[in-house]
């Protein structure tokens, strides 16, 4: 089996549009939630979003690739660039049959879809765009990376809802841990924060109608009422160690650990026991091939609902049992609000920087917890993180759990 290991990352987010950027701003603890410009809220009962800000795609797309995508696929688009340059592959001696694609997304283009839906139902069926399915579909992102960077290997997108990003990574990681491609370019992207996809959350009760900033994406705190809409991306390079060796790629960290399961259980809540996620903790760290104790951080799903920061207390608690209350744990949608497909993805970047600067990030807005949330909910600082292995979870929508492991690389 090979060695994975992580050689470039990009990040589009609503704190930060490039990596330094973004972790920057998590450090210092940037609330990246306001109130929504890019929507019509009125009615829907809510008025905050983690929206993406002083985007400039025109610095990486050209004009006609701009009006031709949706968001969610410029947003992927612009990530991938700068993943693609952080490892040094523009340019690089690589077989293009060697070089995957596993990036996927929660929904889609909704934008596009919102608005052609308005034009069918407003000036009728001849005026719905030509372009409307290829730049709808959720694998526009993927496909347009593989023919942007002529990437000739596999090629997919898995969907599942929240887990996304974390799925298309592991995924990544067993195409090349098996031996099927040297490099994989993975993530998730999304781009939803327009009045049909705020209506649709906000009746089934899932997003906060908190009007203060500050007081809305608040994962772990006893007065959570929802999550926040946040959008963007995030791509990483999942490359073969020894390939990444021998052309002299820096290393972030290497990807030991992944685990998923389905719950069975209901179509948006997750298990309340927690224990078929908790099964998809200890396979990522059965493959990691590590003892418990041997964590040094979770980041996690943390989405600021009620039931979800519960169960995953409960998830941490089955699998770590009497060691649980000494892993620090934050999320990082406390800053970025819940990026659906991208979340994961997003996380990644701060689990594996999370390694190399030290620290971990706070959980921002975080007062105070109820009784059965007793766990080391990082609180007022960042933390420092002396391990050399952190877990970054995910649980979507119809019971998807996605789990990754990573390992402190030491060049």
């Amino acid at each position: 089996m090979n060695r994975v290991v992580v050689t470039g990352m990009g990040v589009v987010s609503p704190i930060g549009n490039n990596v330094k950027e973004f972790w920057d701003s998590a450090l210092k603890g940037v609330c990246g939630v306001d109130k929504i410009t890019k929507a019509d809220y009125e009615g829907t009962g809510v008025s905050l979003a983690a929206e993406v800000k002083n985007f400039n795609p025109q610095d990486t797309l050209a004009k006609k690739e701009i009006r031709r995508f949706d968001d969610f696929s410029i947003y992927g688009l612009v990530a991938t660039d700068q993943a693609i340059k952080d490892a040094k592959l523009d340019g690089a001696d690589v077989d293009p049959f060697d070089i995957g694609i596993m990036y996927g997304s929660g929904i889609g283009g909704f934008n596009t879809n919102e608005k052609e839906f308005r034009n069918l139902f407003d000036k009728g069926p001849r005026k719905v765009s030509t372009l409307f399915i290829p730049t709808a579909i959720i694998n526009a992102v993927a496909a347009n990376i593989a023919i942007k960077y002529d990437a000739r290997n596999k090629c997919s997108s898995e969907v599942t809802a929240c887990a996304t990003g974390t799925d298309n990574i592991g995924a990544a990681f067993r195409q090349i841990k098996d031996g099927y491609a040297k490099v994989v370019i993975c993530g998730g992207s999304e781009a939803s924060i327009n009045k049909l996809a705020i209506a649709g959350f906000a009746n089934m009760r899932a997003l906060s109608t908190s009007e203060d900033p500050n007081r809305a994406s608040i994962p772990f705190d006893e007065g959570r009422n929802g999550f926040v809409m946040g959008e963007g991306a995030a791509t990483l390079i999942l490359e073969e160690y020894e390939h990444a060796k021998s052309r002299g790629a820096h290393i972030y960290a290497e990807v030991v650990g992944y685990g998923s399961t389905c719950d069975a259980y209901h179509i948006t809540s997750p298990h309340p026991e927690g224990k078929i996620a908790a099964v998809a903790v200890e396979n990522a760290i059965k493959e990691a091939g590590i003892d418990k104790s041997e964590i040094g951080y979770i980041n996690a799903h943390g989405t600021s609902t009620p039931y979800n920061d519960l169960f995953e207390t409960r998830i941490i608690k089955n699998v770590f049992g009497d060691y649980a209350k000494n892993i620090p744990v934050s999320s990082t949608k406390s800053m970025t609000g819940h990026m659906l497909g991208a979340g994961g993805a997003v996380e990644a970047v701060a689990s594996i920087m999370t390694l190399t600067s030290g620290y971990a990030h706070r959980n921002v807005n975080l007062v105070s917890s109820e009784e059965e949330l007793d766990l080391d909910y990082i609180k007022d600082e960042n933390r420092k993180i002396d391990k050399d292995y952190v877990i970054s979870n995910s649980f979507g929508f119809g019971g998807h759990n996605g789990v990754l492991i990573f390992k402190r690389v030491s060049e």
